[in-house]
């Protein structure tokens, strides 16, 4: 009791102030009005008092004095006080103090005057009493106790009943069983029911008994009956007995409780006049009897569930139909009440919601509202409890409803007035219904309305007060939505209706609200209770027999049943249809077709079982060969954009889930994505385009529309309409271009390390084609101020969030169209003028003002020494316009128009169409064709300004300030190859604009460089591209090549269009002269033989990726050649090489890579029919008679028909030339080598006009016989034995076999001296060299041209140098040394006449440039004029002479020297194959130690070859080509003057390579 405890303070000072201090607290104690609490307080301060006189702190009188002034403050005080003495007594009998005791007593005496000795006899021990004289004896006192307490409690009254007289209990029951609607009372009626019991000897408890009979039969009487049993009885349980044994009788078997007992019980419970824990142990049934059963009624459930989706055999089901029958019947057997439940009932009627809660709370969740009365019981309680409340925020505009009647009972729930009153009871009644308000679907209605009432509220009140509590009332409903709503609508027998009413409330939830409430619904809510239990059985059930029966004759009637199913338990039935859909693709249109009977909740929840199917972890996204993606994901994204866009369902969820998956490097899902864009906006993305479709992409939109796609797609206005106001809603327009921009790397360096190269390259093509369409869509439905906010400039596209260049432009191009347009009608509306010229002022004027901040944005996307060569405003020019800009399709126009007119046609002669149709459908072809006629005169007009606005551009485009080669390479680089593999329209668009530049006269645009780089080395290319990259590579080929071949077929065509262009210039002059001399233009003749090397380089390109056995090459040239087919191959030995090669991978790929087998065969037929257009190589290009035939005519020299690499794309001049005469020597049909076309074609352009032919062909015969020895043996090594080619060289070969064993040893000391004695020559001549040089007239040129020589010569050598130490040439090495001497020999041509030194590089010697891996360069040999004119002079003096001696000496010296090579070449392969391993080495980065030796011997052989070779007259055919020891051994007669110029310019050569490699 001590909780208070006095300051010791008080008691020193009681008198001065402490007394004053205690009587203050106690005041305010006993005014405080704390339920009870207040008298313990008083107690405990009382205490204290008493205590510190008990321990002598205190004197007793100050203390008595003290307590009898507090005796005023309460009416009760001296009872409290006697309290307080009752504790200290027993505390201080147990003391063993003495004194303390005394002390004690003597206070209780000395406050005898304020407590009355009664109070004090009754708290008091008797001992304590005697003590203090209140009793005489305390032992007398204990003996009377006993007797009184006997007497009242132990001793049981004696009732006679006999005596008692039916009488009264007649009157009793008249009494209470009179008319109560007067006057009468309960407090009257019981003064006579006293009366009564008096008069006639009656039992009270019999009496007590009658009355609860009475009420029980008068109910109805509450006001009455109940003020009565208050009033009547004593104790409460003696009622509850009574009631209990009434509650008893009706326990046994087949009974069954009357509701009236269970209402006045309930009744009494209400009232307080019972207890419900005293009640409740006299109902039946008890509670483990409840659990038990619970239990049972789930196993029950799922067992009827596992024999639903069991596939159970016929003589199985006729044994379960017993065993239910018996069970039925023991169900017959009634059990008796439950009387519980019955009580529980009773309460909710009378709207007691505190004990019913309370008896629910005894019993499993939702078993007590699982009986109907109950829930309906209860459903009647919410209805009235949120009538106002509905009232006023519920009910809907124009609705009347049905106003209910409040409980007359005051006690009953208070009914809600607002959305907070809501929380006090009716969210706790609404979860004890859980799934059971399906029993009541107008209450259902009101909760959902309720709740649409609320989000109103919600969403409008922005007040931050109200904030927590409305995000409370929110949580409140999406918790009745999860655990009453969603699980009562799966009870509810199919109503649309309240399907549509909870999509009323459910709409105004954010998606993710949604999809959680679905997600808990389909995986939780059902396994919760047995009723759900057995209904998803049946719905699983129902759905296999409609979904076995679906096909697309019957979809309406199927569609009907599913509609019907779907409205109650829609996620159970998607669910299913989705699995079916996974495994069968075939049911996607017969299933998208019959779910037009839908609600917009089911549409919604459809959208969310998609997404969940997709995200399913357990399933594998990729097939068990890990090459392709699996069927059923590319199934449910067939569905997805077939059904989102003929339904109209909410897509932020897919969108933001596809953003999700791109978020976290996942891109198998965009498949997704590119469905939805399909189906929904009509934007189909195929590389499989024909031509006609690809030339209407060009167009404007309608053209587009009508012929740009292979399906019509009609109606597509409202779908992509939703799928925009989607992307713009929820913010996901840019993030998805900008992951999908990104993500396309990550495909490769992310994800594509373990993945197989097949599917990463189908990953990588999805992403992209994703993005180009994705791209599309967003460019023709977005407005253009959308567009424009949405985008960020180019920079920051690129720098910022790392955006691909190509993607970032791609982006970005739509916007800059937007905006020129935009100004261009700004500065139309600003100065009406509507000449033509002042259009296109305006136009570019317009151009100027958008492309500029571009210009500088593009900057910094490069490093500066790019713009060295390409202005910014080339390079954007480049990437902004596109093929709507270059060119109108006037064909493709007329074409569609044409189609419109027969459909007309064919509409007015169709007798069967009713005329109101006929005349709609011909309104609407003839809009269609004004709009395209309108479409076309509009691209026109805009065609024609951009041209305008090209040409006035177009003298700023390039600056080169290097070479033009690096000029070319940039361009390849930066601009055409990333955007030739873009898209098909891109792929045109590229060779369209290389077309364009040329025709514009760009300067410093050399065209046929650009030609050449894109033809000669597509091997690079062509292996590092996808499938649909190589589709598109193979397009833009075609293009070019339709060029190309445009210009080859008539020479009328090729001097119009290229004859006197800047792009066909032979020799690269410094910068700033692009003239117009004649003789450095390209003639036709030799742009043939131009053309046909290309095409050689193609063939031979194509055959090494066909012979690496790579799966990706094979494939992907096989495309590429699929796709250049209208223009490649023209050349019938060409065309064979191919054919045989492709044939001979049809044989060996049938079995192992069946996806390669169907190209090749593919590609193989088409070629065959097309050999009817291909013609001999001497039509193709005028063919020079070859001196003599070395070889029979079948053995062809294709590059199909050796087993050598085809790859030597650095193959030098004078080798290429070489190898061009080899090919030449054999008869028709033999192959034309590419690299002797050009370089004769440079030797006839760079001579003045034809008089260096005859030094020509006599150089050319004696480089013939030269090379047919070599080129038998090198067949001999290179050529696989089985081959036809081979067979007839066999017997001369083993003839040179034997001779190349006696010399071998001989011919390897020789090889190993030379360089020695190079060397040494090399250190002695130097000097003299040195003067030589300066002694050429170099310092007589314009200092300008002098420098523009030095740098061409420098980067010339460096050039070359690298391409020595990179590449390892195939050939055999005396052919590679004479191709180096034939450098050399063009280093002295340059050094002697500066005018020329900026020659034209050839494809194989000249760098790949640093920046770019398609080293492709042109090969061109220019001659200095002045060694020409030598030449001619001395061709005339000694030709006529000397001719027929020197003709007899060289045939013999021939015979000779082919013995010598091919021993030599036998040697050289020997030593090959040890040093390196291998017969050539592609892609060698550095020359390795062990080939320094060799290389400086092929140099010293490169160096005697070419002075000999330029200082000898050209008709001396005697020089030796074997070496440089050879040569020197066989002409001691010449003079050592031009063997010492000869090491001497070799040495400098030489020192330069070592200098370049360090520079490397």
């Amino acid at each position: 009791m001590a909780t208070l405890i006095l300051p010791g303070e008080w008691i020193k000072n009681w008198e001065k102030s402490g007394k004053h201090e205690f009587v203050q607290l106690c005041k305010e104690l006993t005014e405080k009005t704390n339920h009870g609490s207040e008298i313990r307080d008083v107690q405990a301060a009382l205490y204290e008092l008493c205590w510190q006189v008990v321990q002598g702190n205190l004197k007793l009188d100050l203390a008595a004095t003290a307590l009898g002034d507090m005796m005023e403050l309460r009416d009760d005080m001296p009872s409290i006080l006697a309290d307080v003495f009752s504790i200290l007594d027993i505390e201080t009998s147990s003391l063993e103090e003495k004194n303390k005791r005394d002390h004690y007593t003597q206070l209780v005496g000395a406050c005898l005057f304020f407590v009355p000795e009664t109070i004090l006899k009754e708290r008091l021990d008797p001992e304590t009493l005697e003590s203090l004289g209140l009793i005489k004896q305390a032992h007398q006192f204990n003996q009377k106790i006993v007797k009184i307490k006997t007497k009242l409690f132990y001793k049981q009254q004696k009732f006679n009943l006999l005596r008692e007289e039916n009488e009264g209990y007649a009157k009793l029951i008249t009494e209470l069983g009179q008319d109560l609607s007067g006057n009468i009372t309960s407090h009257l009626v019981l003064e006579s029911i006293k009366s009564l019991i008096g008069c006639f000897n009656l039992d009270p408890n019999r009496v007590l008994d009658i009355i609860l009979e009475v009420y029980e039969g008068r109910s109805d009487q509450d006001e009455f009956f109940l003020p009565l049993i208050k009033s009547y009885m004593c104790e409460p349980l003696t009622l509850c007995h009574i009631l209990g044994f009434k509650f008893k009788f009706y326990q046994g078997p087949n009974e069954e409780t009357p509701k009236s007992l269970y209402h006045i019980a309930a009744a009494l419970l209400h009232h307080n006049l019972i207890e419900l824990e005293d009640l409740y142990a006299h109902l039946m049934p008890l509670d483990v009897t409840i659990v038990e059963e619970h239990k049972r009624e789930i196993s029950e459930a799922k067992q009827i569930a596992r024999k639903l989706i069991m596939v159970v055999v016929p003589s199985e089901k006729s044994e379960d139909k017993d065993k239910d029958k018996e069970k039925e019947e023991e169900k017959n057997d009634k059990p008796p009440d439950n009387q519980k439940l019955g009580l529980l009932e009773a309460l909710l009627r009378i709207g007691d919601w505190h004990h019913a809660q309370s008896i629910m709370n005894r019993m499993p969740s939702f078993y007590a509202t699982s009986h109907k009365a109950i829930a309906l019981a209860l459903c009647q309680l919410v209805h009235l409890t949120v009538e106002p409340l509905y009232r006023r925020a519920g009910v809907p505009k124009g609705a009347k409803g049905c106003i209910m009647c409040p409980l007359r009972n005051k006690r009953a729930p208070q009914p809600a007035e607002s959305f907070e009153d809501m929380r006090r009871d009716v969210f706790s009644m609404l979860c004890y219904l859980g799934p059971h308000l399906s029993h009541d679907p107008i209450l259902f209605a009101k909760v959902v309305r309720l709740g649409k009432g609320f989000m109103k509220e919600y969403q409008n009140d922005g007040r931050a007060e109200f904030k927590d509590k409305m995000e409370t009332l929110l949580s409140c409903f999406l918790s009745i939505a999860d655990q009453v709503l969603l699980p009562s609508l799966s009870l509810m027998e199919c109503n649309a209706c309240i399907s549509e009413e909870l999509w009323g409330l459910f709409k105004l939830f954010p998606y993710q609200h949604r999809y959680r409430l679905y997600g808990q619904w389909k995986n939780e809510t059902y396994s919760s209770h047995p009723l759900l239990v057995k209904v998803k059985a049946q719905t699983v059930d129902r759905a296999k027999y409609i979904m076995k029966r679906l096909t697309k004759e019957n979809v309406k009637p199927s569609g009907r049943q599913i509609g019907k199913l779907s409205h109650s338990n829609p996620t159970i039935l998607f669910d299913y249809i989705l699995s079916q859909i996974q495994w069968y693709d075939n049911l996607i249109g017969p299933v998208v077709d019959s779910l037009k009977y839908l609600t917009s909740l089911n549409y919604d929840i459809l959208a969310y079982c998609i997404i969940e199917a997709l995200a399913n972890p357990e399933k594998e996204k990729m097939k068990h060969d890990d090459t392709t993606i699996s069927s059923w994901l590319q199934s449910l994204a067939s569905l997805c954009g077939a059904v989102f866009r003929k339904y109209p369902i909410e897509l932020a969820g897919l969108l933001q889930y596809v953003t999700n998956q791109l978020k976290a490097g996942k891109s198998f899902d965009l498949l997704i994505l590119k469905e939805v864009v399909q189906k929904m906006a009509g934007i189909e993305i195929t590389d499989e385009m024909t031509s006609e479709q690809l030339e209407a992409m060009t167009g404007g939109e309608q053209l587009k529309a009508e012929g740009g796609y292979f399906g019509q797609i009609r109606n597509t206005k409202k779908s992509s309409q939703r799928l925009k106001d989607a992307l713009l809603d929820h913010e996901l327009a840019l993030p998805l271009c900008l992951l999908m921009a990104q993500q396309r790397n990550g495909v490769v360096f992310l994800e594509g390390g373990e993945k197989h190269l097949k599917l990463v390259g189908k990953l990588y093509d999805q992403c992209h084609d994703t993005l180009v369409q994705f791209g599309g869509f967003l460019a023709s439905n977005l407005s253009t101020e959308d567009y424009i906010k949405r985008v960020p400039s180019i920079d920051i596209l690129c720098n910022q969030f790392h955006t691909p260049h190509d993607a970032a432009f791609f982006l970005s191009r739509p916007m800059y169209a937007h905006q020129i347009l935009s100004k261009y009608d700004e500065l139309k509306k600003a100065e009406k003028g509507n000449r033509q010229q002042q259009k296109v002022h305006k136009y570019v004027a317009a151009c100027e003002q958008v492309m500029a901040p571009v210009h500088e944005a593009v900057v910094s996307l490069h490093p500066s020494r790019v713009w060295d060569d390409l202005r910014p405003q080339f390079y954007a020019t480049f990437w902004s316009l596109t093929m709507y800009d270059l060119a109108v399709p006037h064909t493709a126009y007329e074409r569609e128009v044409n189609k419109l007119k027969a459909q007309i046609k064919a509409i007015e002669e169709n007798p069967e169409i009713p005329l109101n149709k006929k005349k709609k459908e011909k309104e609407r072809c003839t809009a269609l064709q004004d709009k395209l006629q309108e479409e076309e005169k509009k691209q026109l007009e805009h065609v024609q300004r951009v041209l305008h606005r090209l040409k006035l551009e177009k003298d700023n485009w390039l600056m080169a300030k290097s070479t033009k080669n690096e000029t070319i390479t940039k361009f390849l680089q930066l601009c055409l190859f990333p955007r030739c593999i873009f898209s098909a329209i891109d792929a045109v668009y590229c060779a369209r604009f290389v077309e364009l530049v040329h025709q514009q006269k760009a300067p410093n645009f050399c065209t046929l460089l650009c030609y050449d780089r894109v033809f000669s080395a597509i091997i690079y290319t062509v292996a590092s591209c996808t499938e649909n990259e190589s589709r598109r590579y193979g397009r833009f080929l075609c293009c070019m090549l339709e060029t190309v071949t445009r210009w080859h077929s008539d020479r009328a065509i090729y001097e119009k269009e290229c004859g006197n262009y800047p792009g066909f210039l032979t020799i690269f002059r410094a910068t700033g002269f692009d003239g117009g001399n004649k003789a450095d233009q390209l003639d036709y003749e030799n742009f043939r033989h131009v053309v046909h090397k290309w095409h050689y380089m193609l063939t031979k390109a194509s055959v090494h990726c066909l012979e690496t056995g790579e799966y990706t090459h094979i494939r992907n040239i096989l495309i590429v050649l699929t796709k250049i087919l209208p223009c490649y191959p023209k050349v019938l030995n060409l065309g064979q090489a191919l054919e045989c090669r492709v044939h001979k991978i049809c044989l060996e790929e049938k079995e192992k890579r069946p996806d390669l087998y169907a190209l090749a065969m593919g590609y193989s037929g088409q070629l065959k029919s097309r050999k009817v257009h291909m013609v001999p190589e001497n039509e193709f290009h005028h063919k020079e008679p070859s001196v003599r035939s070395a070889t029979p005519a079948n053995q062809q020299n294709g590059p199909g028909s050796t087993g050598k690499p085809a790859t030597n794309t650095s193959k030098t001049e004078e080798g290429a030339s070489e190898d061009g005469d080899r090919c030449k020597d054999k008869s028709q049909g033999t192959t034309k080598p590419v690299n002797k076309a050009s370089s004769a074609a440079a030797k006839a352009t760079n001579s003045n006009g034809n008089g260096a032919l005859n030094s020509t062909k006599v150089v050319k015969e004696r480089d013939d016989k030269e090379k047919s020895g070599k080129e038998k043996k090198e067949k001999k090594e290179k050529t696989p034995g089985n081959t036809p080619e081979a067979k007839g060289e066999t017997r001369r070969e083993k003839q040179r076999d034997e001779r190349a064993g006696k010399e071998e040893r001989a011919v390897r000391e020789g090889k190993e001296k030379t360089p020695k004695a190079d060397r040494d020559k090399l250190k002695a001549e130097e000097k003299n060299s040195k003067e030589a040089k300066a002694g050429n007239g170099e310092s007589k040129e314009p200092s300008r041209e002098r420098d523009t020589v030095k740098e061409s010569k420098s980067k010339e050598k460096g050039d070359r140098s690298a391409v020595a130490g990179s590449l390892k040439s195939p050939v055999p090495r005396s052919e590679s040394a004479e191709s180096e001497r034939d450098h050399k020999r063009r280093k002295l041509d340059s050094h002697s006449s500066p005018s020329h030194s900026s020659t034209v590089k050839d494809n194989s010697n000249e760098p790949k440039d640093s920046a770019s891996k398609h080293h492709i360069t042109y090969n061109s040999v220019t001659r200095s004029k002045s060694r020409e004119r030598e030449m001619d002079k001395k061709d005339s003096e000694n030709a006529q002479g000397r001719a027929k001696e020197k003709k007899e000496e060289k045939d013999r010296k021939d015979r000779k020297r082919d013995h010598t090579v091919s021993e030599r070449e036998s040697q050289d392969s020997k030593r090959r194959k040890d040093e390196n391993g291998t017969n050539s080495s592609k892609t060698s980065k550095s020359t390795s130690p062990s080939d320094s030796p060799l290389s400086a011997e092929k140099e010293k052989s490169k160096r005697s070859k070419s002075s000999s070779k330029e200082k000898v007259e050209s008709v001396k055919p005697e020089r030796t080509s074997s070496g440089g020891k050879k040569e020197s051994r066989h002409d001691k007669e010449k003079s050592d003057k031009k063997e010492k110029r000869d090491s001497t310019s070799g040495k400098e050569e030489k020192k330069h390579h070592k200098s370049s490699d360090k520079h490397r």
